[in-house]
């Protein structure tokens, strides 16, 4: 990992429940597994230089150093990929929803272009789109 890659960090409750989420959207997750079955660290791979690392819950507060975390339904962020086309927006947010996440909107044409949200099992939101 060079000085520019990007690594968003999320809490979960549940490292085999997120595993599963990220599995079925199709991302790798690369790594030595853990005795629960599950890489260490979890790290979902989103494209080449960016990532997602979901850290259970409790070790996420010791990270933060206690700071409190944002309750479940509210966000302060979105993890947007970026889309090919209308189909990758569509498959994606059908297998999110087939997965155990909640599809939030879309996928529908809006002003910035093709879009769907879903939020993981976590609450976390994620967008898929298409740049108009």
């Amino acid at each position: 990992m060079s000085t520019h890659d990007l690594v968003l960090a999320l809490p979960t409750e549940d490292r085999g429940r997120a595993y599963a989420f990220a599995q079925a959207l199709g991302f790798d997750t690369p790594g030595e597994l853990a005795d629960d079955g599950v890489p260490e660290p979890l790290r979902v791979a989103l494209n080449d230089r960016a990532s997602v690392m979901y850290i259970p819950t409790g070790g996420f507060g010791w990270v933060t150093s206690g700071r409190e975390v944002a309750a479940r339904g509210s966000a302060e962020c979105l993890v947007s990929l970026v889309a090919s086309d209308r189909d990758e927006v569509d498959d994606l947010v059908r297998r999110a929803s087939g997965a155990g996440g909640e599809v939030v909107s879309g996928p529908e044409e809006k002003g910035w272009g093709y879009t769907g949200s879903f939020a993981d099992p976590d609450g976390h939101l994620w967008e898929v789109v298409v740049p108009a």
